[in-house]
Protein backbone atom coordinates (compact mmCIF):
# COMPACT_ATOMS: atom_id res chain seq x y z
CA UNK A 1 0.00 0.00 0.00
CA UNK A 2 1.01 3.34 -0.96
CA UNK A 3 2.12 6.11 1.75
CA UNK A 4 0.94 8.92 -0.62
CA UNK A 5 -2.31 8.99 -2.66
CA UNK A 6 -2.02 9.49 -6.61
CA UNK A 7 -1.76 13.23 -6.24
CA UNK A 8 1.77 12.51 -3.99
CA UNK A 9 -0.30 14.38 -1.04
CA UNK A 10 -0.15 12.87 2.50
CA UNK A 11 -3.11 11.29 3.48
CA UNK A 12 -5.77 12.72 5.85
CA UNK A 13 -4.41 10.10 8.71
CA UNK A 14 -0.31 10.68 7.68
CA UNK A 15 -1.12 15.08 8.03
CA UNK A 16 -3.11 14.61 11.41
CA UNK A 17 0.52 12.85 12.49
CA UNK A 18 2.77 15.49 10.96
CA UNK A 19 0.73 17.90 12.93
CA UNK A 20 0.67 16.09 16.34
CA UNK A 21 4.39 15.64 15.88
CA UNK A 22 6.74 17.69 18.38
CA UNK A 23 8.84 20.09 16.23
CA UNK A 24 12.22 19.30 16.54
CA UNK A 25 15.16 21.86 16.28
CA UNK A 26 18.13 21.54 13.53
CA UNK A 27 20.86 19.95 15.32
CA UNK A 28 24.16 21.96 15.32
CA UNK A 29 27.05 19.99 13.30
CA UNK A 30 29.54 18.94 16.26
CA UNK A 31 33.08 20.77 16.15
CA UNK A 32 35.75 18.30 15.06
CA UNK A 33 38.19 17.18 18.18
CA UNK A 34 41.40 19.08 18.08
CA UNK A 35 45.02 17.87 17.84
CA UNK A 36 47.06 17.72 20.70
CA UNK A 37 49.60 19.84 17.77
CA UNK A 38 46.78 22.54 17.18
CA UNK A 39 46.26 22.89 20.72
CA UNK A 40 49.71 23.53 21.21
CA UNK A 41 49.65 26.21 18.25
CA UNK A 42 46.10 28.26 19.66
CA UNK A 43 47.58 27.91 23.53
CA UNK A 44 50.58 29.69 21.89
CA UNK A 45 48.91 31.96 19.92
CA UNK A 46 46.41 33.04 22.30
CA UNK A 47 48.76 33.30 25.17
CA UNK A 48 50.69 36.01 23.03
CA UNK A 49 47.61 37.75 22.68
CA UNK A 50 46.87 37.78 26.28
CA UNK A 51 50.12 38.91 27.15
CA UNK A 52 49.98 41.88 24.41
CA UNK A 53 46.19 42.77 25.08
CA UNK A 54 45.85 42.36 29.35
CA UNK A 55 47.78 42.82 32.35
CA UNK A 56 48.60 38.49 32.93
CA UNK A 57 50.17 39.29 36.15
CA UNK A 58 46.81 40.98 37.75
CA UNK A 59 45.03 37.44 36.08
CA UNK A 60 47.82 35.31 37.58
CA UNK A 61 47.38 36.86 41.24
CA UNK A 62 43.33 36.07 40.65
CA UNK A 63 41.89 33.05 42.83
CA UNK A 64 41.61 29.73 40.74
CA UNK A 65 37.79 30.33 39.90
CA UNK A 66 38.12 33.52 39.07
CA UNK A 67 40.98 33.17 36.92
CA UNK A 68 39.32 30.43 35.02
CA UNK A 69 36.13 32.21 34.16
CA UNK A 70 37.94 35.26 32.89
CA UNK A 71 40.18 33.39 30.95
CA UNK A 72 37.12 31.46 29.63
CA UNK A 73 35.55 34.79 28.73
CA UNK A 74 38.85 36.09 27.27
CA UNK A 75 39.48 33.05 25.34
CA UNK A 76 35.85 32.94 23.77
CA UNK A 77 35.99 36.64 22.62
CA UNK A 78 39.17 35.86 21.25
CA UNK A 79 37.60 32.57 18.98
CA UNK A 80 34.77 34.90 18.53
CA UNK A 81 36.77 37.44 16.66
CA UNK A 82 39.12 34.98 15.05
CA UNK A 83 36.04 32.54 13.61
CA UNK A 84 38.04 29.75 15.59
CA UNK A 85 35.44 26.56 16.30
CA UNK A 86 36.85 23.92 19.18
CA UNK A 87 34.33 21.75 20.56
CA UNK A 88 33.48 22.68 24.03
CA UNK A 89 35.70 19.76 25.93
CA UNK A 90 39.21 20.98 23.73
CA UNK A 91 37.78 24.96 24.98
CA UNK A 92 38.27 23.19 28.52
CA UNK A 93 41.57 21.45 27.51
CA UNK A 94 43.01 24.58 25.98
CA UNK A 95 41.96 27.42 28.99
CA UNK A 96 43.58 24.37 31.31
CA UNK A 97 47.02 24.56 29.18
CA UNK A 98 46.91 28.32 29.34
CA UNK A 99 46.43 28.55 33.06
CA UNK A 100 49.28 25.29 33.60
CA UNK A 101 51.64 27.03 31.36
CA UNK A 102 51.36 30.90 32.35
CA UNK A 103 50.93 30.03 36.82
CA UNK A 104 51.26 26.37 37.05
CA UNK A 105 54.05 23.97 35.85
CA UNK A 106 52.75 22.93 32.47
CA UNK A 107 52.54 18.91 31.86
CA UNK A 108 53.73 18.12 34.95
CA UNK A 109 50.55 19.76 36.80
CA UNK A 110 48.16 16.27 36.73
CA UNK A 111 51.31 14.54 38.47
CA UNK A 112 51.46 17.54 41.30
CA UNK A 113 48.12 17.30 41.79
CA UNK A 114 47.77 13.33 42.68
CA UNK A 115 48.97 12.91 46.22
CA UNK A 116 49.57 9.35 45.65
CA UNK A 117 52.75 9.92 43.58
CA UNK A 118 55.80 10.75 45.50
CA UNK A 119 58.36 12.15 43.23
CA UNK A 120 58.47 13.23 39.71
CA UNK A 121 61.30 12.96 37.03
CA UNK A 122 61.88 14.73 33.68
CA UNK A 123 64.11 13.76 31.44
CA UNK A 124 64.43 16.43 28.86
CA UNK A 125 61.19 17.60 27.57
CA UNK A 126 59.95 14.24 26.10
CA UNK A 127 60.75 12.21 28.94
CA UNK A 128 58.26 12.31 31.92
CA UNK A 129 58.90 9.88 34.79
CA UNK A 130 57.04 9.22 38.36
CA UNK A 131 56.96 7.31 41.46
CA UNK A 132 54.02 5.85 42.85
CA UNK A 133 54.15 2.92 45.82
CA UNK A 134 58.03 2.89 45.03
CA UNK A 135 57.81 1.99 41.59
CA UNK A 136 58.52 3.97 38.70
CA UNK A 137 56.07 4.76 35.80
CA UNK A 138 56.91 6.46 32.30
CA UNK A 139 54.39 9.15 31.20
CA UNK A 140 52.84 9.28 27.83
CA UNK A 141 52.78 13.52 28.38
CA UNK A 142 55.19 15.43 27.32
CA UNK A 143 56.32 19.38 27.06
CA UNK A 144 56.25 21.17 24.11
CA UNK A 145 60.03 21.73 23.59
CA UNK A 146 63.08 22.36 25.21
CA UNK A 147 62.07 26.17 25.64
CA UNK A 148 58.59 25.43 27.52
CA UNK A 149 60.37 23.04 29.98
CA UNK A 150 63.12 26.24 30.90
CA UNK A 151 59.51 28.54 31.15
CA UNK A 152 58.75 26.25 33.91
CA UNK A 153 61.90 25.93 35.69
CA UNK A 154 62.28 29.22 35.35
CA UNK A 155 59.04 29.77 36.91
CA UNK A 156 60.11 27.84 39.86
CA UNK A 157 63.18 29.16 40.88
CA UNK A 158 62.58 32.87 40.58
CA UNK A 159 60.22 33.45 43.12
CA UNK A 160 63.21 31.99 45.06
CA UNK A 161 65.50 34.58 43.82
CA UNK A 162 67.68 32.37 41.97
CA UNK A 163 68.62 31.56 38.38
CA UNK A 164 69.58 28.70 36.10
CA UNK A 165 71.72 29.29 33.16
CA UNK A 166 74.73 28.63 31.58
CA UNK A 167 77.16 29.77 34.28
CA UNK A 168 75.11 28.44 37.20
CA UNK A 169 73.21 25.03 35.62
CA UNK A 170 72.29 23.60 38.75
CA UNK A 171 70.48 24.71 41.36
CA UNK A 172 68.06 23.83 44.04
CA UNK A 173 64.65 25.08 44.87
CA UNK A 174 61.09 24.57 46.26
CA UNK A 175 57.49 24.69 45.57
CA UNK A 176 55.18 26.63 47.38
CA UNK A 177 53.57 23.27 49.14
CA UNK A 178 57.25 22.48 50.36
CA UNK A 179 58.05 20.03 47.63
CA UNK A 180 62.26 19.61 46.69
CA UNK A 181 63.23 20.47 43.31
CA UNK A 182 66.49 19.89 41.63
CA UNK A 183 67.07 21.18 37.93
CA UNK A 184 69.57 20.57 35.23
CA UNK A 185 70.20 22.25 32.49
CA UNK A 186 72.80 22.02 29.04
CA UNK A 187 75.63 21.51 28.89
CA UNK A 188 75.51 19.66 31.76
CA UNK A 189 72.75 17.94 31.21
CA UNK A 190 73.13 15.54 27.74
CA UNK A 191 69.83 15.51 26.79
CA UNK A 192 67.50 18.41 27.94
CA UNK A 193 66.86 19.88 31.19
CA UNK A 194 66.48 17.56 33.78
CA UNK A 195 64.44 18.18 36.60
CA UNK A 196 63.88 16.08 39.89
CA UNK A 197 60.69 17.19 42.19
CA UNK A 198 60.65 15.48 45.77
CA UNK A 199 56.29 15.54 46.43
CA UNK A 200 55.67 17.32 49.79
CA UNK A 201 52.71 15.58 52.06
CA UNK A 202 50.34 18.16 53.61
CA UNK A 203 49.60 14.79 55.74
CA UNK A 204 52.82 13.92 56.89
CA UNK A 205 53.35 10.22 57.62
CA UNK A 206 53.25 8.94 61.39
CA UNK A 207 54.51 5.73 63.02
CA UNK A 208 51.05 4.31 63.10
CA UNK A 209 51.62 4.90 59.19
CA UNK A 210 55.14 2.99 59.08
CA UNK A 211 53.62 -0.24 60.87
CA UNK A 212 50.36 -0.03 58.90
CA UNK A 213 53.06 -0.36 55.77
CA UNK A 214 55.43 -3.17 56.98
CA UNK A 215 58.05 -1.00 57.34
CA UNK A 216 58.61 -2.15 61.06
CA UNK A 217 56.98 -4.18 63.74
CA UNK A 218 54.75 -2.52 66.02
CA UNK A 219 57.26 -4.02 68.88
CA UNK A 220 60.07 -1.92 66.57
CA UNK A 221 57.72 1.30 67.32
CA UNK A 222 56.80 0.58 70.19
CA UNK A 223 60.49 0.28 71.20
CA UNK A 224 62.14 3.46 69.29
CA UNK A 225 59.65 6.15 70.09
CA UNK A 226 60.79 4.95 74.07
CA UNK A 227 64.18 5.93 72.65
CA UNK A 228 63.43 8.78 71.69
CA UNK A 229 61.19 9.88 74.63
CA UNK A 230 64.69 8.92 77.01
CA UNK A 231 66.72 11.55 75.43
CA UNK A 232 68.95 8.91 73.60
CA UNK A 233 70.85 10.34 70.32
CA UNK A 234 70.13 8.21 67.35
CA UNK A 235 71.36 8.50 63.59
CA UNK A 236 68.68 7.23 60.64
CA UNK A 237 71.14 6.15 57.98
CA UNK A 238 69.73 5.23 54.32
CA UNK A 239 70.40 5.23 50.67
CA UNK A 240 68.38 8.09 48.53
CA UNK A 241 64.66 7.72 48.52
CA UNK A 242 64.99 5.05 51.26
CA UNK A 243 62.33 7.58 53.37
CA UNK A 244 64.66 8.66 56.26
CA UNK A 245 62.87 12.36 56.48
CA UNK A 246 59.45 10.41 56.94
CA UNK A 247 61.34 8.05 59.85
CA UNK A 248 63.06 11.46 61.34
CA UNK A 249 59.66 13.59 61.42
CA UNK A 250 57.65 10.45 62.56
CA UNK A 251 59.98 9.71 65.32
CA UNK A 252 60.50 13.26 66.24
CA UNK A 253 56.50 13.24 67.47
CA UNK A 254 57.73 11.42 70.19
CA UNK A 255 58.99 14.37 72.12
CA UNK A 256 57.56 15.62 74.98
CA UNK A 257 55.40 19.24 74.69
CA UNK A 258 57.75 20.90 77.49
CA UNK A 259 61.19 20.57 75.28
CA UNK A 260 62.48 22.85 73.06
CA UNK A 261 63.35 21.67 69.44
CA UNK A 262 65.96 23.52 67.29
CA UNK A 263 65.79 22.14 63.86
CA UNK A 264 68.32 22.44 60.98
CA UNK A 265 68.12 21.83 57.13
CA UNK A 266 69.24 21.88 53.59
CA UNK A 267 65.56 22.03 52.47
CA UNK A 268 62.89 22.67 54.87
CA UNK A 269 60.93 19.62 55.03
CA UNK A 270 60.18 18.48 58.77
CA UNK A 271 56.52 18.81 59.74
CA UNK A 272 56.78 18.49 63.94
CA UNK A 273 53.46 19.40 65.48
CA UNK A 274 54.85 20.01 68.83
CA UNK A 275 54.33 23.58 70.42
CA UNK A 276 57.94 24.80 70.96
CA UNK A 277 60.24 24.20 67.57
CA UNK A 278 62.59 26.53 66.20
CA UNK A 279 63.63 26.10 62.60
CA UNK A 280 66.36 27.00 60.37
CA UNK A 281 67.22 26.74 56.82
CA UNK A 282 70.89 26.61 55.53
CA UNK A 283 70.85 29.17 52.20
CA UNK A 284 73.17 28.84 49.32
CA UNK A 285 75.28 31.63 48.00
CA UNK A 286 73.70 34.73 45.89
CA UNK A 287 74.71 35.45 41.82
CA UNK A 288 77.61 37.48 43.04
CA UNK A 289 78.79 33.84 45.12
CA UNK A 290 77.84 35.90 48.68
CA UNK A 291 75.47 35.44 51.05
CA UNK A 292 75.81 31.57 51.93
CA UNK A 293 74.70 30.02 55.62
CA UNK A 294 75.68 26.55 55.58
CA UNK A 295 74.09 23.66 57.88
CA UNK A 296 78.32 23.77 59.66
CA UNK A 297 76.76 27.45 60.73
CA UNK A 298 73.42 26.86 61.91
CA UNK A 299 74.88 23.58 63.71
CA UNK A 300 76.92 26.50 65.85
CA UNK A 301 74.20 28.96 66.17
CA UNK A 302 72.11 26.57 67.21
CA UNK A 303 74.43 25.79 70.45
CA UNK A 304 73.31 29.49 71.59
CA UNK A 305 69.37 29.02 71.24
CA UNK A 306 69.13 26.97 74.68
CA UNK A 307 68.27 23.91 72.80
CA UNK A 308 66.63 20.89 74.57
CA UNK A 309 67.09 18.65 71.36
CA UNK A 310 68.53 19.25 67.91
CA UNK A 311 67.81 17.86 64.60
CA UNK A 312 69.43 18.02 61.58
CA UNK A 313 67.61 17.01 58.91
CA UNK A 314 70.91 15.50 57.14
CA UNK A 315 74.99 15.59 58.29
CA UNK A 316 77.13 15.38 54.73
CA UNK A 317 80.13 17.30 55.51
CA UNK A 318 81.92 19.21 57.92
CA UNK A 319 78.77 20.07 60.22
CA UNK A 320 79.28 16.44 61.24
CA UNK A 321 81.93 17.28 63.85
CA UNK A 322 79.74 20.28 65.61
CA UNK A 323 76.39 17.79 65.66
CA UNK A 324 78.29 15.17 67.18
CA UNK A 325 80.27 18.07 69.90
CA UNK A 326 76.13 18.88 70.67
CA UNK A 327 75.53 15.38 71.10
CA UNK A 328 78.29 14.95 73.74
CA UNK A 329 77.89 18.12 75.52
CA UNK A 330 74.06 17.86 77.25
CA UNK A 331 72.29 17.85 74.36
CA UNK A 332 70.69 14.11 74.66
CA UNK A 333 68.00 12.95 72.42
CA UNK A 334 69.63 14.67 69.12
CA UNK A 335 68.32 13.14 65.82
CA UNK A 336 69.47 13.12 62.45
CA UNK A 337 70.28 11.08 58.97
CA UNK A 338 73.14 10.15 57.26
CA UNK A 339 73.49 8.62 53.57
CA UNK A 340 75.06 5.15 53.93
CA UNK A 341 73.81 1.39 53.53
CA UNK A 342 74.81 0.03 56.83
CA UNK A 343 75.28 0.92 60.25
CA UNK A 344 78.87 0.40 59.84
CA UNK A 345 79.06 2.15 56.66
CA UNK A 346 77.09 5.12 58.70
CA UNK A 347 80.06 5.03 61.50
CA UNK A 348 82.90 5.12 58.91
CA UNK A 349 81.20 7.63 57.18
CA UNK A 350 80.49 10.13 59.88
CA UNK A 351 84.03 9.45 60.80
CA UNK A 352 85.54 10.70 57.22
CA UNK A 353 82.89 13.91 57.74
CA UNK A 354 84.95 14.70 61.26
CA UNK A 355 88.31 14.50 59.32
CA UNK A 356 86.93 17.00 56.88
CA UNK A 357 86.40 19.18 59.36
CA UNK A 358 89.07 19.11 61.67
CA UNK A 359 92.28 16.98 60.25
CA UNK A 360 93.98 17.82 63.82
CA UNK A 361 92.10 15.39 65.32
CA UNK A 362 93.75 11.92 65.41
CA UNK A 363 91.20 9.01 64.47
CA UNK A 364 91.47 7.41 68.00
CA UNK A 365 89.43 10.92 69.56
CA UNK A 366 87.31 10.93 66.57
CA UNK A 367 86.28 7.24 67.25
CA UNK A 368 85.63 8.63 71.07
CA UNK A 369 83.39 11.15 69.99
CA UNK A 370 81.61 8.85 68.02
CA UNK A 371 81.41 6.08 70.43
CA UNK A 372 80.39 8.78 73.01
CA UNK A 373 77.66 10.68 70.70
CA UNK A 374 75.76 8.02 68.83
CA UNK A 375 73.51 5.77 70.99
CA UNK A 376 71.60 4.12 68.45
CA UNK A 377 71.84 3.59 64.85
CA UNK A 378 68.57 2.92 62.47
CA UNK A 379 68.91 1.60 58.98
CA UNK A 380 66.37 1.60 56.43
CA UNK A 381 66.22 0.93 52.95
CA UNK A 382 64.36 0.87 49.40
CA UNK A 383 64.19 -2.89 48.37
CA UNK A 384 64.08 -3.82 44.80
CA UNK A 385 60.12 -4.09 44.93
CA UNK A 386 60.06 -0.33 45.90
CA UNK A 387 58.78 -1.44 49.34
CA UNK A 388 60.71 0.99 52.54
CA UNK A 389 61.69 -1.31 55.41
CA UNK A 390 63.50 -0.73 58.32
CA UNK A 391 66.34 -3.24 58.49
CA UNK A 392 68.40 -2.86 61.34
CA UNK A 393 68.33 -1.53 64.81
CA UNK A 394 71.57 -1.22 65.97
CA UNK A 395 72.78 0.10 69.73
CA UNK A 396 76.15 0.84 70.31
CA UNK A 397 76.84 -1.63 73.47
CA UNK A 398 80.30 -1.68 75.59
CA UNK A 399 81.42 -5.35 75.66
CA UNK A 400 82.98 -7.17 78.31
CA UNK A 401 86.70 -6.37 77.16
CA UNK A 402 86.48 -2.91 77.18
CA UNK A 403 85.61 -2.27 72.98
CA UNK A 404 82.63 -0.68 72.23
CA UNK A 405 81.31 -1.61 68.93
CA UNK A 406 77.18 -1.61 67.54
CA UNK A 407 74.86 -4.80 68.15
CA UNK A 408 72.00 -5.34 66.36
CA UNK A 409 68.91 -5.44 68.05
CA UNK A 410 66.07 -6.08 65.54
CA UNK A 411 66.56 -6.90 61.52
CA UNK A 412 64.58 -7.25 58.45
CA UNK A 413 65.12 -11.64 57.46
CA UNK A 414 64.81 -11.28 53.30
CA UNK A 415 63.18 -14.56 52.53
CA UNK A 416 63.22 -14.60 49.07
CA UNK A 417 60.97 -12.93 46.43
CA UNK A 418 57.53 -14.56 44.51
CA UNK A 419 56.79 -14.83 40.99
CA UNK A 420 55.38 -11.19 41.21
CA UNK A 421 58.64 -9.71 41.83
CA UNK A 422 57.70 -8.59 45.66
CA UNK A 423 59.94 -8.96 48.00
CA UNK A 424 59.19 -11.88 51.00
CA UNK A 425 60.87 -11.52 54.23
CA UNK A 426 59.67 -10.66 57.91
CA UNK A 427 61.34 -8.68 60.69
CA UNK A 428 62.85 -10.39 63.96
CA UNK A 429 64.65 -9.50 67.07
CA UNK A 430 68.05 -11.23 67.60
CA UNK A 431 67.63 -11.69 71.46
CA UNK A 432 69.90 -9.36 72.64
CA UNK A 433 68.46 -7.05 75.83
CA UNK A 434 69.98 -3.18 74.96
CA UNK A 435 72.18 -1.43 77.49
CA UNK A 436 69.48 1.31 77.91
CA UNK A 437 66.82 -0.61 79.18
CA UNK A 438 67.10 0.41 82.32
CA UNK A 439 67.34 3.93 81.27
CA UNK A 440 64.23 3.52 79.36
CA UNK A 441 62.48 2.14 82.18
CA UNK A 442 63.53 5.06 84.39
CA UNK A 443 61.98 7.46 81.91
CA UNK A 444 58.80 5.73 82.10
CA UNK A 445 58.72 3.82 78.82
CA UNK A 446 56.55 0.97 78.83
CA UNK A 447 58.58 -1.73 77.04
CA UNK A 448 58.38 -4.98 78.18
CA UNK A 449 61.54 -7.69 77.98
CA UNK A 450 59.96 -10.06 75.61
CA UNK A 451 59.93 -8.12 72.54
CA UNK A 452 63.59 -8.30 71.71
CA UNK A 453 62.82 -12.42 71.78
CA UNK A 454 63.06 -13.63 67.88
CA UNK A 455 60.11 -14.63 66.24
CA UNK A 456 61.05 -18.14 66.28
CA UNK A 457 61.51 -18.50 69.42
CA UNK A 458 58.25 -16.78 70.38
CA UNK A 459 56.73 -19.34 68.34
CA UNK A 460 58.37 -22.20 69.87
CA UNK A 461 57.30 -21.16 73.39
CA UNK A 462 53.82 -21.58 72.09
Amino acid sequence: MSLFNRNNRPTEKQANARQNRPAQSPSKPKAPAASDERLDSLARHFKTRLLRETDLEKLTNMPSVELRVTLDRLIGRYMADEQVVISRQDRDRLITRIIDESVGYGPLEPLLEDPDITEVMVNGPDEIYYEKKGQIHKTDIHFRDEEALRHVIDRIVAPLGRRVDVSSPMVDARLPDGSRVNAVIPPISLKGSLVSIRKFRKDPIRMKDLVGFGSLTTDMATFLSSVVKSKLNVIISGGTGSGKTTLLNALANYIPENERIVTIEDMAELQIPHGHVAGMEARPSNVEGKGEVTIRQLVRNALRMRPDRIIVGEVRGSEAFDMLQAMNTGHEGSLTTVHSNSPEDAMRRLEAMVMMSSSDLPPSIIREYLVGAIDFIVQIARLPDGQRKMVAVSEMQKQEDGSVGLVELFRFQQTGIDEHGKVQGSHTATGIIPQCFKRLQAYGASVDSSIFTPVANKGLSR
